[in-house]
């Protein structure tokens, strides 16, 4: 009878012996979620060889008959994202900790549900004769899926012992000692994943430089044409519910031939990615609004992150380029429109609430140029709608946690735009 253990000691099958605890824990949702700590009951089941001998090496099963907090109300866990470690006390006769860790396998979890932790497995060298007590301590709940996070589970109470291993001398004997009481443990350390840190706020001055109607050309042979810094206020819809922002932009202009190589700037700062990012998985582009003479919009973007961005690195965010070919001759005006952000298979759209001018052009027209219509860009992304109105937002079947971490007092930023997101009408 080897029960869940799978202990084979010697030639002979030991009988397992298990029991179940439970403790009164908090766990700690990871940074990025936004969300508070949750206060629970861990109910764990701890198998073990009921004997053994000094010099044996066995194996101990711990199994989640409930773990302390549920998956909450934001996104639906698909099948093996889910991956539990932990810290099982050794205790009485042997002191020492053990080191458990389960597979990455589970059921699909729905969102607001019971999370479903695989078995977790260690193993112990047994060093002393007497009574061996096992207690379960603090544990991890490691999701790969959009990205990676980690939800720590600490005891808040003392936790009484789960098992014990009655451990004889390997010439037989018990060593006639009294076993050692199991002390009265505490809650430990948690495991040693990285916590997420949190982003860190870092910001632009104010707009800088010319009147209402932004930088302008020269006029004669002039080339570069740099606008003004204008501070936009954004009305953004996520895959988590509507959000604003604000962020400083400037859009500058290069002219060749009858064109215009635009480069929107969001300043030059960065952030602390609040989570690890893949390579290639966030890419942000914009339809600049067209104004004055010409009327449409162009299409700007910026590549790809190149490489993984670890937690606490910071985050370089290139500038959204595309080119503008005028559709009309004239006093062309161009602001900052709307904003589109793919991060991790899901899609956050944000529309300026008022438009304000960053750059003014004198500009010929070209055929096939924007007037009414949409220019076309550089880049490989789409060409933008003369209306400006919102593009369709939504999300894989991951919901990329939260965008990326687009939820309350979490900061993302686009160059050197801080992009502060409040939920408009979302309760948690």
């Amino acid at each position: 009878m080897l029960g869940g253990a799978g202990i084979l000691l010697g030639v002979a099958a030991v009988p397992a012996q298990a029991a179940e605890v439970s403790y009164q824990t908090e766990c700690i949702p990871p940074a990025i979620s936004g969300l508070p700590a949750v206060q629970g009951t861990t109910k764990v089941e701890i198998t073990a060889p009921a004997e053994a001998k000094v010099g044996d090496e066995v194996t101990i099963t711990w199994k989640f008959a409930q773990a302390a907090s549920k998956n909450p109300d934001v996104l639906d866990l698909d099948k093996d994202t889910v991956k539990p470690s932990g810290t099982l006390k050794a205790g009485g006769a042997q002191t020492t900790s053990i080191a458990m860790e389960g597979p990455r396998q589970n059921p699909a979890i729905p969102k607001n549900s019971d999370m479903k932790l695989s078995d977790m497995t260690g193993k112990l060298k047994l060093t002393a004769a007497g009574d061996v007590t096992l207690t379960p301590d603090a544990y991890n709940i490691n999701v790969n899926k959009p990205i990676s996070t980690d939800t720590k589970c600490t005891p808040k109470e003392a936790v009484g012992s789960s098992a014990t291993i009655k451990v004889t001398a390997a010439g037989g004997g018990s060593g006639g000692s009294t076993p050692t009481p199991t002390p009265t443990p505490t809650p430990s350390g948690e495991p040693t994943d990285s916590a997420t840190p949190s982003p860190t706020d870092s910001g632009t001055g104010g707009a800088t430089g010319g009147d209402d109607s932004g930088g302008s050309t020269g006029g004669g042979g002039q080339t570069d044409f740099t606008g003004k810094q204008v501070s936009v206020a954004y009305a953004c819809k996520t895959p988590i519910g509507d959000k604003d922002a604000t962020s400083p932009v400037q859009i500058n202009a290069k002219k060749s031939g009858g064109s215009y190589a635009l480069t929107v700037k969001f300043g030059t700062s960065v952030m602390d990615s609040p989570a690890d990012i893949p390579a290639d998985s966030v890419k942000p582009s914009m339809e600049v609004a067209l104004g004055g003479a010409d009327k449409g919009t162009v299409h700007v973007e910026g590549p790809t992150n190149s490489g993984p961005i670890k937690a606490g690195d910071p985050i370089e965010v290139p500038d959204l380029k595309g080119t503008y070919k005028p559709g009309a001759t004239g006093k062309s005006m161009l602001s900052p429109g709307v904003l589109t952000v793919m991060a991790l298979g899901t899609t956050t759209t944000c529309t300026p609430a008022t438009s304000e001018v960053s750059l003014t052009l004198d500009t010929s027209e070209q055929a096939g140029g924007a007037s009414g219509g949409g220019s076309s860009s550089s880049g490989s992304g789409s060409t933008g709608s003369a209306s400006g109105g919102l593009a369709e937002t939504g999300s894989d079947s991951h919901g990329a946690l939260e965008a990326l971490g687009l939820v309350a007092g979490t900061v993302i930023l686009l160059g050197g735009a801080v992009f502060t997101f409040m939920p408009r009408g979302r309760t948690r």
